[in-house]
């Protein structure tokens, strides 16, 4: 595979899987130099995209915990910040230079440092995602331990337009995308309107899982919580992770009919029986209700 790059100068060319070293030889960054920064959508940070914003953003990474033990206690003068993007995913957002530490704002619990944006992988802005490997829990990692990161996508700055109920389908991996990435708060805000009856694929055993997503859970809230465990609490699909917890990776995600916030318990039930008994989904799929 050939991943051509968007930058200001001629774009460098590429065989086979990328990763930030190949960025950073590309961009002429020496890895020394750089510091990692992966943001989670927990307080007291960002926690949605009216949060990241340059000012929001800019107020919250300038200010590190004196005794905290992942940030280095000597920056380095580049800070790369990422966004949670689902799982271990994360989208660049932006760069800044480290001026200093601004020794008159320290307190006893917080070091307040002197930032200026910066121009390092500035094309890449809201475009480039990567795998934070190593584990998430490590929120702050050094350029040379992060030439390894893969490279997972290299997208446009915008989420794709809502492709409707009816056409809407989804991997595991793309699910936890809409549920976790700040682009798709539009997506997000459409399943939350709304109940209805989903349909779980397994696409490497062919079986089939139907559900409903009614009450003020509507699809989101149910599949948020697929997205999260990867079971969403149903006992086939307990059974599957208990024997390998990548079989959700198989999962297809897709919506058979939609309801009203005003649609009757009564009528939501009917028509999950009747795509059940329609598709089989008791006798050779998932349901076992």
């Amino acid at each position: 595979m050939t991943t051509t790059l968007t930058q200001p100068h001629p774009s460098p060319t590429f065989e086979g899987s990328l990763t930030m070293g190949n960025l950073f030889a590309a961009a002429g960054i020496d890895p020394s130099q750089i510091l990692l920064l992966r943001h989670t959508n927990l307080k007291p940070g960002p926690n949605g995209p009216e949060d990241l914003t340059p000012a929001k953003i800019l107020a919250f990474v300038r200010i590190q915990a004196v005794s905290g033990s992942k940030f280095p206690q000597k920056p380095p003068s580049v800070w790369l910040n990422f966004t949670a993007a689902g799982g271990n995913r994360c989208r660049f957002i932006g760069a800044y230079e480290n001026n200093g530490e601004v020794v008159a704002e320290r307190t006893e619990t917080d070091r307040f440092y002197d930032l200026t944006p910066s121009p390092c992988l500035a094309s890449f802005k809201d475009r480039l995602v990567i795998d934070w490997t190593g584990g998430t829990i490590n929120w702050a990692r050094a350029g040379g331990a992060a030439v390894g990161f893969p490279v997972t996508e290299i997208a446009d700055a915008q989420a794709p337009v809502f492709p409707g109920f009816d056409q809407l389908i989804l991997s595991f991996n793309e699910l936890q995308s809409v549920m976790e990435d700040s682009r798709y708060e539009s997506w997000r805000q459409v399943l939350k309107s709304v109940q209805g009856i989903y349909l779980i694929s397994d696409t490497k055993e062919g079986k089939l899982y139907v559900g409903k997503a009614d009450g003020s859970e509507r699809i989101l809230g149910r599949w948020s919580a697929y997205a999260k465990t990867g079971h969403g609490g149903n006992v086939a699909f307990r059974e599957l992770n208990g024997v390998d917890m990548t079989h959700r990776n198989h999962f297809q995600f897709s919506i058979l009919r939609v309801f009203s916030p005003g649609a009757s318990t009564a009528e939501i039930d009917a028509a999950e029986t009747h795509y059940k008994r329609a598709l089989l989904s008791r006798q050779f799929g998932l349901n076992r209700n």
